[in-house]
């Protein structure tokens, strides 16, 4: 592991020639690399790597040690981005295969597209990192602090609070992208356990605080101590030095192997079959004349084969608006309902007939079929997809170079009614909307009828054969363990699964291939602590220690003789 600045004091450079060269001491440049194979590395934790959250943990605590090589908030900053900016490009470059492979963007164009994208994405863990250095007092007002850095008890609380809360905002700002947040990974990893108490921004604040103490107890270990001519007190002071931290370190990797036996909710309702299709329609010919006709008849056949309590098709699995529907499709599903008391939810595409006839106020929905009744379930999706669903101000620029058939999208309310199947809730969501964990937190604690079960339905064919199937899948099962729900995936291309209650995948089709899954869920009741709070406790924790380090942090540092 790296040595942090202070191992020029413990090699004989005192602290007064310490304090004089700090101000003019510059990081070479392949620091900054180091920081960008550090964060392409990471990527490598997330889905599909197995157990990636114990390398997760290793990553981030190389990733501390380098960032206490440092000099002040800038070349912190700097750090922080270049491993954001090698974590993101290599992590979302399937971005580049809807743009270019669907989209019709030039190959350069899409190229440079994913690479300004990702630079974005990096100026969150830059911020992070240089939020970090003022308030672990490494940096005071912007210039740097006299003394060298070390990793300290408020340094490493500083860090997690600065990455939880640059996490949060980056899944905020614009409408958010919190994809390759770096809880997901640890849905295999030690960490686990806390995603029901503090969602996915808590666990990477547990990640982060972990890592520090790992890297704090490691100086501490090497730093040199005075024994006064007796080995043995020099041994115990070592040892009293490193445990305190690595002693905490260990206690919350412990708490977070223990908490998965904590049962927040508990079963309700009886249990549901179900059953989940993947029609794997290619997506270039989606929405062709002939492709569309193609798909409808396909789910209508898939649909019917045999019944289930609830049957779920992929979202726009029937690429036509609902006053479109053709009527042979809605006869044979509707009869297949009422004689086999099957519930079947639907994606296609919704609009709002004007007095005048026009269809206006486009949605991307789901529709719901109950046996016996003629009332049509609907569900419009909320959060949208900019560039894909919605187009940004000042960008229809961008949109123009590509040919993906869609444009702005009306939204529906961020809190819809659940689906009923029997007597158990259903809450929908559509493809991009399960990456926000706050509003299905949301959509549970703020209705009327708390959902037992939840359904995503989405289409990832815009991205190939890529990691972010994976990807997606590992984020539906953080959603599970925030919620104690189990979540249901129908997708068109992969990844179909069945989830549980505690994030386990159940049941699972191979990407690509047509085929549906049957599996019997049970649904849940209750609120985990995430649930009822959201991402409220994590902030409110994180604003707080980030505060007194900008308050106190320097002051403690000098009192303790930067120890």
């Amino acid at each position: 592991m790296a040595d942090p600045i202070t191992s020029r004091a413990r090699r004989g450079v005192t602290s007064t020639e310490t304090q004089a060269q700090a101000p003019g001491r510059t990081l070479p440049r392949w620091h900054y690399l180091v920081a960008l194979l550090a964060g392409a590395a990471n990527t490598l934790s997330f889905a599909p790597t197995p157990h990636g959250g114990w390398l997760e943990l290793a990553i981030f605590a190389f990733f501390f040690a380098w960032l206490t090589r440092t000099t002040g908030w800038k070349s912190a900053a700097l750090t922080g981005g270049a491993f954001g900016f090698g974590n993101f490009v290599t992590g979302v470059w399937w971005l580049y295969v809807s743009m270019h492979d669907y989209g019709g963007m030039a190959a350069p164009l899409a190229g440079a597209a994913l690479v300004l994208f990702s630079l974005y994405l990096a100026l969150y863990p830059a911020l992070a990192a240089g939020v970090w250095s003022f308030c672990a007092g490494h940096a005071s007002n912007g210039k740097l602090n006299e003394l060298p850095f070390s990793p300290t008890w408020h340094g490493a609380f500083a860090f997690a609070s600065a990455w939880a809360v640059g996490e949060w905002l980056r899944g905020y700002v614009f409408t958010g992208f919190p994809w390759l947040a770096s809880g997901y990974p640890q849905v295999d990893g030690p960490f686990a356990g806390f995603a029901p108490v503090v969602g996915v921004y808590g666990v990477g604040w547990m990640l982060a605080l972990v890592a520090a103490l790992i890297v704090q107890a490691w100086v501490r270990w090497r730093e040199p101590v005075e024994a006064n001519g007796n080995a043995g007190n020099a041994g115990n002071t070592r040892t009293a030095r490193v445990m305190p931290p690595l002693v905490v370190a260990l206690a919350l990797i412990a708490a977070g192997l223990m908490l998965p036996w904590v049962a927040w909710t508990q079963p309700s309702n009886a249990a549901l079959h179900v059953r989940l299709l993947q029609g794997n329609v290619k997506q270039e010919m989606k929405f062709e004349e002939a492709g569309m006709v193609a798909a409808i008849n396909e789910y209508q056949q898939m649909i019917t084969e045999k019944p289930a309590d609830l049957i779920v098709t992929p979202e726009t699995a029937i690429p036509v608006l609902i006053q479109q529907l053709p009527l042979p499709f809605s006869q044979a599903v509707g009869h297949f309902a009422d004689t086999t008391g099957s519930a079947i939810l639907f994606g296609a595409l919704g609009g709002t007939v004007t007095p005048e006839g026009r269809i206006t106020d486009f949605t991307n929905s789901l529709f719901g079929i109950t046996p016996g009744s003629r009332d049509l379930y609907r569900y419009d999706k909320h959060h949208l997809v900019p560039f894909g669903e919605f187009v940004p101000w000042g960008f229809h620029w961008f949109v123009n170079l590509m040919n993906i058939p869609l444009g702005d999208f009306a939204r529906g309310p961020a809190v819809q009614k659940p689906f009923m199947v029997h007597n158990q809730p259903v809450a929908v969501d559509i493809c991009y909307e399960d990456i926000f964990g706050e509003e299905i937190a949301r959509s549970i604690r703020e209705s009327d009828t708390p959902a037992g079960v939840l359904v995503n339905s989405t289409n990832l064919a815009w991205f190939g054969d890529t990691i972010a199937l994976d990807q997606h899948l590992q984020i539906a099962r953080m959603r599970s363990l925030e919620t104690g729900r189990p979540m249901l995936r129908a997708t068109n291309t992969g990844t179909t699964a069945a989830i549980d209650a505690y994030g386990n995948v159940i049941a699972r089709l191979a990407p690509y291939t047509v085929g549906s899954i049957d599996v019997m869920v049970q649904g849940t009741s209750g609120n985990t602590p995430y649930v009822t709070s959201g991402n409220n406790t994590v902030l409110a924790v994180s604003l707080f220690l980030l505060a007194f380090g900008f308050a106190f942090g320097p002051g403690i540092r000098r009192r303790n003789g930067n120890r």
